[in-house]
């Protein structure tokens, strides 16, 4: 009936003096859960708290329409907050907890209460006696029994912790007065109860599980390990697992999974008070700031697995027991929560320490696609940086999550916010004088420069951060940097640079040890491969790639390596089993929530089916991807987008009436992607379009118009040393020539031809080493200007294949086995 159940703990009536959670935090915490779109959990800023509030509401409440899920709302107080959390128009089941019975006027909904009340005395044997039983305490005979329950009267946590003491509870002198019945109303007297209780576990407890008792409550609500126990009592892990199930079995831990154990509030609240009473401020803040410290350690040891040695990452280079990238990625991944609710109570901790940490959450919350505790960690940073206002370091902490920020913007397609952030960040670091955090952020910048088709200034921000990376100690920085360029310059045409420079990032990363920055340098690696058409290299790399990918659980990188598998078949010339991996694709970067990702997978997937003679829904699918360029600003996706859009639907129009005539829209948008390609300065993609469009003007009578972009198109493929498309240009413009020039024309076309005929190379296409004799054929017999241009009609243009590889020069590649 219901398609799936959340929690939320509104802490209203918290015993350990924690405030309510705020009603934001709330719907924060329930769209998360939910699935509602990642880009509202990450960017909570730029609007009032009042506003924001709205604004989730409304969102809360359109999600749930028509999706019936469970909703438990625990610890309430405020009538009014429930209100608001309660979905409007949808079948769903909202439970509600409160310590007091709480009247919910008003509702739409139907509202049943159902009053808790304390347990009869039947009941609260039987509980005294299995907890008994399960702290090898038992078995109890009817006395022992009837005192317990008469300390804890009737109250299931008082007895859970009661029960392993029954022998000699009912003699203890300290032992508080029993309420008069088990089934008295709730007020004082519970509280009563429950702390005598408290005290009197808490009293024969052996000293080292007080002192962790104490000291749990230092690490906030999160459930936690051995890990966390062992750093706040300074102990080993073994010891501390010990203590954690000792306490567990004497009722004043729940058991959540595995070793994992979490404190009842009101045990907190007691411990905590134990804690305030019973130490020393010194002794705690040295546990508290040594627990950050031991998981600062851990988490940057479980992302420098990942991302290997680089400033970002703490000194701390040893393995820490971890067995391998996966058992450590799985601790993370459990302790993820815990180090967040760590970390609001870290203001006395050493900054360095709370820095790395950060910064390794950050860093895992990218790679997972957790922008809800991204945003989380954003806000928590701010607040904690606003309590520190002048002290030293001032401003790391918010400049690290920062970038991490931008980072995730830009992943989300918002590349206006990525850029803005980004270059807020590097300024940042620049005023700070921290060239190595300077440089990650320029690398970012960078990207999203990339992203925006801004390639001249992006390589030039790349480069500015391969200078301040020039230290050997920054060397797993530089391989970032390397094959950031290298994507960018490969874009740009430049692919002998692109593959030098991949290269050295490949072997850098080696060095570092970088199992994630491998598969990036991978993947580009691939992409270059595909620009010269060699698709076995580039399937191998790919593949490659994605297998890393899989390694380091960046389900994101798997999704954009399976689209360029995909592509890999589309230039191979295998339209189906392309349509099939980018379909597969497609779904990948929709659960990443990865708005690019989705539009490069659409593009490709139009190429793919134009392959495979699906013209119509070529068309559909690269207009879904031109509209989400367009939407986020890609005009580098965008130009790609609208010279391919262009060729299919003019060719789509062609087919349906036999001519070019009907070629109006197509010719517009060929034309917006001629402007955009020069807008970016990418004269590949400028020289194609000139070529599509001297078709389309060809095609429609206007000869010297597609002759003269013909000369255009050959002049910009030279610029960059593209011979193969030059050949195009030079083929094409003989194919114009005896319109264009009648008599004097077709001596000139069989000059030209005659020229390229001569002159073959390795990059030439194989299409146009058929029209040369085609062409040669047709010349022979005699051309007739007033039959119009016979080029489209005999098959004799490039094709999608012709564009997508890159005839430019190149040192002898060597695809791996």
């Amino acid at each position: 009936q219901f398609r799936g159940a959340c929690v939320v703990d509104l802490r209203g009536g918290s015993l350990s003096g924690e405030a309510p959670l705020p009603l934001r935090e709330a719907l924060l915490h329930l769209l998360n859960r939910l699935g509602a779109p990642r880009e509202q959990l990450l960017f909570r800023e730029g609007s009032s708290a009042e506003q924001q509030v709205r604004r989730l509401g409304e969102l809360y409440h359109q999600h749930l329409q028509g999706l019936p899920v469970t909703v438990l709302l625990d610890d309430a107080v405020d009538a009014e907050q429930v209100r608001t959390l309660v979905p409007e128009r949808s079948e769903s089941l909202v439970l509600v907890t409160s310590r007091e019975p709480l009247e919910l006027p008003g509702l739409s909904a139907w509202v049943h209460q159902l009053p808790v009340e304390r347990l009869t005395e039947a009941e609260g044997a039987e509980l005294v006696r299995a907890g008994a039983e399960a702290a090898g305490a038992g078995p109890y005979g009817e006395e022992a029994v009837g005192g317990l329950l008469a300390l804890g009267g009737g109250l299931p946590l008082a007895l859970r912790v009661l029960a392993p003491l029954a022998p000699a509870a009912p003699d203890a002198p300290s032992a508080p007065p029993a309420p008069d019945a088990p089934s008295a109303p709730p007020g004082q007297g519970a509280a009563d109860a429950l702390d005598g209780a408290l005290a009197l576990a808490y009293e024969r407890l052996p000293e080292e599980r007080r002192r962790l008792l104490r000291r749990l409550t230092l690490a906030g609500r999160a459930s936690l390990g051995p890990s966390a126990a062992a750093a706040l009592i300074d102990a080993d892990m073994a010891t501390a697992g010990r203590l954690l199930r000792e306490l567990a079995q004497a009722g004043l831990l729940d058991h959540v999974r595995g070793e994992r154990y979490r404190m009842h509030d009101a045990v907190r609240s007691y411990a905590a008070a134990r804690l305030a009473a019973d130490e020393d401020r010194a002794e705690s803040s040295a546990a508290h700031g040594r627990l950050i410290r031991n998981y600062a350690q851990l988490a940057d040891a479980v992302i420098r697995m990942v991302d290997g040695k680089m400033s970002t990452r703490a000194n701390h280079f040893g393995g820490h027991g971890f067995a391998s990238l996966d058992a450590a990625l799985r601790w993370l991944d459990d302790e993820s929560s815990f180090i967040t609710a760590a970390l609001r109570h870290s203001r006395d901790v050493d900054q360095q320490a709370v820095l790395d940490l950060l910064g390794a959450l950050c860093d895992f919350c990218l790679l997972r696609g957790d922008l809800y505790r991204l945003g989380e960690i954003n806000e928590l940073t701010l607040a904690v940086e606003a309590a520190r206002q002048g002290g030293p370091g001032e401003g790391r902490l918010v400049r690290s999550v920062q970038w991490r920020t931008g980072i995730a913007a830009r992943q989300l397609g918002e590349l206006d916010k990525a850029r803005t952030t980004l270059t807020s960040v590097v300024d940042q670091y620049r005023e700070a004088h921290q060239d190595a955090g300077a440089g990650m952020a320029l690398i970012s910048l960078g990207i999203t420069l990339h992203h925006q088709g801004q390639l001249t200034e992006a390589a030039a921000r790349i480069r500015e951060a391969l200078v301040l990376q020039e230290p050997d100690e920054l060397a797993g920085d530089r391989a970032w940097a390397l094959h950031a360029l290298a994507a960018v310059e490969r874009d740009r045409a430049h692919l002998a640079e692109a593959t030098q420079l991949l290269e050295r990032s490949l072997a850098l990363h080696r060095e570092s040890e970088s199992v994630h920055g491998e598969a990036w340098a991978h993947f580009q690696l691939g992409q270059v491969y595909l620009r010269l058409g060699e698709v076995p290299g580039a399937e191998a790399e790919l593949k490659l790639a994605l297998d890393l990918y899989g390694r380091t659980r960046d389900g994101r990188g798997q999704a954009w390596a399976l689209t360029q598998l995909g592509r890999a078949r589309v230039v191979d010339g295998d339209p189906g089993p392309a349509v099939e991996r980018l379909r597969e694709a497609l779904a990948s970067h929709r659960e990443q929530e990865d708005a690019r990702g989705e539009a490069w997978t659409l593009y490709y997937l139009g190429q793919a089916l134009e392959e495979g003679g699906e013209r119509d829904q070529s068309v559909r699918e690269l207009e879904r991807a031109r509209t989400m360029f367009s939407r986020m600003r890609d005009v580098y996706g965008l130009a790609h987008a609208r010279h391919h859009s262009g060729r299919v639907t003019r060719d789509q129009r062609a087919a349906q009436t036999g001519n070019l005539r009907n070629s109006g829209f197509a010719r517009q948008l060929l034309m917006d992607a001629r402007a955009d390609f020069r807008r970016i300065g990418l004269a590949h993609g400028e020289a194609w379009t000139c070529l599509e469009l001297a078709v389309v003007d060809a095609g429609n009578g206007r000869v010297a118009q597609a002759l003269g972009l013909c000369e255009e198109a050959a002049r910009l493929f030279i610029s960059y040393g593209d011979r193969r498309g030059e050949d195009w240009a030079r083929f094409l413009r003989c194919t114009l020539l005896p319109y264009a020039l009648p008599g004097a024309g077709v001596e000139e076309a069989r000059a030209e031809l005659a020229r390229l005929a001569a002159a073959p190379h390795p990059m030439r296409d194989g299409r146009l080493e058929d029209g040369l004799d085609a062409y040669a054929v047709v010349l022979g017999r005699g051309v007739d200007p007033a039959e119009g241009w016979q080029a489209w009609r005999l098959g004799l243009v490039p094709n999608l294949h012709s564009r997508e590889i890159m005839g430019v020069p190149m040192p002898p590649v060597t695809p791996p086995a």
